[in-house]
């Protein structure tokens, strides 16, 4: 028996050009002071020799971004779901300071979660060859285009230490939005969405965990809320394990509807990643995309941007299926994004070392 979908409102709730024609409201520009504190206080870190994985919401002494930490923690968790700080000096900096500053600014935002089998809390968006089209490929290894999804985390950050030569367009839609639509549409579809689909872990198996886990595309919340996670790849590679039911007309049907309505420019929102930007998201709340890039030759130069999940732990309460049978749960009960036992958490530096 299907749920019963409704219409769902709120400020995650918006339009591509509703949103263009606000920039002002979602764009942040560090001011030279910050930047000038910023500086001191990543300076002033990386003397100290300490390990990116150890730093802690209190370690970057910058009280000017204070401000915008807050406004940033409110849009991921009571607002629209989004937000993009522009001017992080990283033509400055050696790749250490970066990440310095950047895990410094996630942490005060939320718990960095592991991103991989390997436990990595700072991850890399960097093609190093991997093949999309394997189980185990994971398409931020690549130059492939993304198609909209979610990551498994209650956020998702990316800082934009160099871009592609062309291309690598980054491009986020509102999930409730898509699920109102297709509900003025077709509301038995968003309903099929509304019951668990099976994906694929990729390799990546929690303790006590089958290869292929089950949840709901759109998942309301206690709050009365949405709550959306969607991998249509990761949908289609479990269909390799004999056990996992087999996708039907009608999910297809309803992940046809989905993915147009995501690119369709009266849903989406297109933004250009500059050096030094940083792109919080909510996956609870947005969808997002990247077009396919040309990189450059030189390796020097090539697209590299830093990656952070993170918990939320003042994020809205989440239905039970996203920690008890899909990621698992921190301390404080928010999805643990992707743990494998014995696997100690780390921040490597170094993008090849994600494919080790």
């Amino acid at each position: 028996m299907h749920p019963t979908p409704r219409p769902v409102s709120g400020p995650f709730v918006w339009t591509g050009p509703e949103m263009q024609q606000r920039r002002s409201e979602w764009i942040r520009e560090l001011s030279p002071a910050q930047i000038k504190e910023l500086e001191g206080a990543v300076a002033a870190l990386d003397r100290t020799g300490i390990d990116i994985a150890a730093i802690g919401p209190e370690d970057l002494k910058a009280t000017s971004l204070a401000p915008l930490v807050a406004e940033t923690k409110h849009a991921l968790t009571r607002g629209r779901g989004f937000i993009l700080i522009r001017g992080v000096p990283v033509h400055e900096w050696s790749p250490r300071q970066c990440a310095i500053a950047y895990f410094g600014l996630g942490a005060k935002l939320g718990e960095p979660v592991s991103q991989n089998a390997m436990g990595h809390i700072l991850g890399h968006v960097k093609d190093i060859g991997v093949d999309y089209a394997k189980p185990t490929g994971r398409g931020y290894q690549t130059a492939a285009r993304l198609p909209y999804h979610t990551d498994s985390s209650d956020a998702v950050g990316l800082l934009c230490l160099k871009p592609s030569r062309a291309g690598g367009l980054s491009s986020i839609a509102s999930s409730a939005a898509i699920h109102n639509a297709m509900l003025a549409r077709d509301p038995k579809l968003v309903a099929a969405l509304m019951n668990p689909v099976y994906r694929d872990r990729r390799g990546e198996v929690p303790d006590g965990a089958q290869e292929w886990y089950a949840v709901p595309v759109f998942n309301p919340t206690p709050d009365g809320g949405l709550a959306t996670t969607y991998v249509r790849s990761a949908m289609r590679k479990a269909q390799r394990f004999d056990d996992v039911p087999r996708l039907t007309p009608e999910i297809e049907a309803a992940c046809d509807l989905l993915d147009s309505l995501a690119e369709s420019p009266e849903i989406h929102l297109d933004m250009e990643f500059r050096p030094g930007d940083i792109q919080f998201l909510s996956n609870h709340w947005v969808l997002h995309s990247r077009t396919a890039f040309e990189d450059f030759a030189e390796q020097e130069k090539r697209r590299h941007l830093f990656r952070l999940w993170l918990a939320l732990d003042d994020a809205p309460a989440l239905p039970e299926v996203f920690t008890a049978h899909w990621q698992g749960a921190t301390a404080r009960g928010r999805p643990a994004g992707i743990r494998v036992p014995g696997v100690p958490l780390n921040a490597p530096l170094d993008a090849t070392l994600a494919a080790a």
